[in-house]
């Protein structure tokens, strides 16, 4: 099967969410007919609501910097399905990725006919397994496995890692993972193990208090975490140093300082060393995440799309655009919290400009115009469209496209072709 086949055999599955079939017995089964793979690799574990991806980007990074041969498994991708799966720093190829797709596949149709699990692996078991596949014939050092969703149940929760990191816990997918932080921090919680040592980012106090209750009860523990010191934060980054290391970082806004730190904090536990954690944190990116895809006009594309994101990116415009004039390009899904993300976001803007990224889920810009009171609001049938709304700013106007990661990735698709 070629790679176009292997996609849209996975579109095929559903979306990720559409899909969800929570629990763990369908991946053992077929990860124990493909020869148990996850058991042959090293892994940190990392679950949480927001700052998983950067940190895990951070985390990866500063391993390979350390010499090591790293895997990094990471979602939603934002242009190409191979992004989920890395190996020393570079996307798997077509090839590859096709070719774990044929072992994955077949050996779930053996199964099926056996009768040894009732329907196939959904779209993120299946690429999980894959992941699991490709690291062990890669005989990578170690691999980075981010959490798809919740943690307890996620198809990643099948490995023993040797460190499990925790992002901060906040509302989002409550219909999957429980409508009080105290629930969803249990889902989170539920990638905690026995003996596996555990690093928290900082936390609110009602998810903490489930964590460190978990943690107590498995007698996991917990590594200290230091906090930055001597913070510089720069539109492009910051500067700042946490438990003697010497930081830049060229991820944009403070929650990122701390993200770098619990990434730190994690590799400090890992015993990688000083001069490899700066130099991996230095040089890591994670894209759609304030991340700038022109010049002039200027317009930075940012993936916050639940009320902690929205925060984060409104703290953003305020420290680094408060002279300027701000236009919002905003489209999201309907399951969102959307009331909450605009009331963060929106009267910090000269201008938004509402659209819906191309997905069924996306929330008609009409339905939204409906819910703001902000005196300048244009509706543009898509992405194209709101983009040439903004052609023509000037020097001092600056445009955010936010709201989904699918409309980023729109726009990273559009800044490719």
């Amino acid at each position: 099967m070629n790679y176009p086949d292997s996609v849209r055999f996975l579109y095929s599955l559903g979306n990720e969410h559409k899909a969800v079939k929570f629990g763990l017995e369908r991946i053992r089964v077929v990860l124990d007919a493909l020869g148990n793979p996850h058991m042959r690799t090293r892994f940190v574990h990392v679950a949480g609501t927001n700052g998983k991806g950067s940190t895990c980007a951070m985390v990866e990074s500063a391993l390979r910097a350390n010499g090591r041969l790293t895997g990094l498994y990471t979602s939603p991708h934002l242009l190409s399905p191979t992004e989920r799966i890395r190996i020393g720093g570079a996307e798997v190829s077509e090839g590859a990725f096709s070719e774990a797709f044929r072992r994955v596949h077949e050996k779930t149709e053996q199964l099926l006919e056996s009768g040894a699990i009732d329907c196939h692996t959904t779209y993120f078991e299946t690429v999980t397994a894959m992941a699991f596949l490709l690291f062990a014939d890669a005989r990578v050092d170690i691999a980075v496995l981010e959490v798809g969703l919740g943690g307890r149940l996620d198809a990643t929760n099948i490995v023993e890692p040797a460190l499990t990191v925790i992002t901060p816990v906040e509302f989002d997918h409550e219909s999957y993972l429980g409508t009080s932080l105290a629930s969803i921090a249990g889902e989170k919680a539920g990638i905690l193990k026995r003996g596996v040592p555990a690093v928290f980012s900082r936390q609110r106090p009602e998810a903490l208090e489930v964590l460190t209750a978990r943690a107590a009860e498995l007698g996991v523990e917990v590594a200290g975490r230091a906090e930055a010191e001597d913070v510089e934060l720069h539109a492009r980054g910051s500067r700042f140093t946490v438990d003697g290391v010497h930081v830049e970082c060229s991820l944009a806004g403070e929650h990122q300082v701390e993200n770098a730190v619990t990434a730190i904090t994690a590799l400090k536990r890992l015993g990688v060393p000083d001069t490899a954690i700066e130099a991996g944190v230095r040089a890591a990116r994670w894209p759609g995440r304030l991340e700038r895809i022109s010049e002039a006009p200027e317009i930075v594309v940012d993936g916050a799309h639940n009320p902690a994101g929205a925060r984060a990116l409104a703290a953003y415009i305020d420290r680094f655009c408060a002279n300027r004039r701000v236009r919002l390009i905003f489209g999201t899904m309907r399951d969102k919290a959307v009331e909450e993300i605009a009331e963060a976001l929106f009267p910090r803007a000269y201008e938004v400009i509402l659209t819906a990224p191309k997905q069924a889920r996306a929330l008609r810009p009409e339905a939204l115009r409906g819910s703001t009171d902000h005196k300048r609001v244009r509706i543009a049938a898509d992405l194209p469209a709101a983009l040439k709304l903004v052609a023509e700013a000037g020097p001092d106007d600056i445009s955010f496209i936010t709201g989904s990661l699918f409309l980023v990735a729109e726009a990273l698709a559009l800044r490719t072709s």
